[in-house]
């Protein structure tokens, strides 16, 4: 059974954005200040799971539209990426 990981969408108090992701078994976290970022931690954390995790997203209420249409484009690539090496 895959074990889920929270992502929540905030605004990081200097005019951008960050990724909070939370391990929800052990309550770990990570705040990822870009996507590169993210896609380290994701692996990271996820490793200790043998890669069987499954993200939820969230947003703060206060995420700019602007910001969370820059995460959801980010995250479009990253999710692409990781199909083609999936495919490898």
């Amino acid at each position: 059974m895959a074990v889920n990981f929270i992502a929540t969408i905030k605004e990081n108090g200097l005019g951008g954005w960050c990724i909070e992701l939370k391990d929800t078994l052990d309550d770990r976290v990570a705040v990822c200040e870009n996507i590169s970022v993210f896609e380290d931690a994701i692996e990271q954390m996820g490793d200790d799971y043998g890669g069987d995790i499954e993200v939820q997203w969230e947003k703060d209420d206060n995420v700019t539209p602007v910001h969370f249409e820059e995460v959801k484009l980010e995250i479009s690539k990253y999710q692409q990426k990781f199909d083609k090496d999936a495919l490898k």
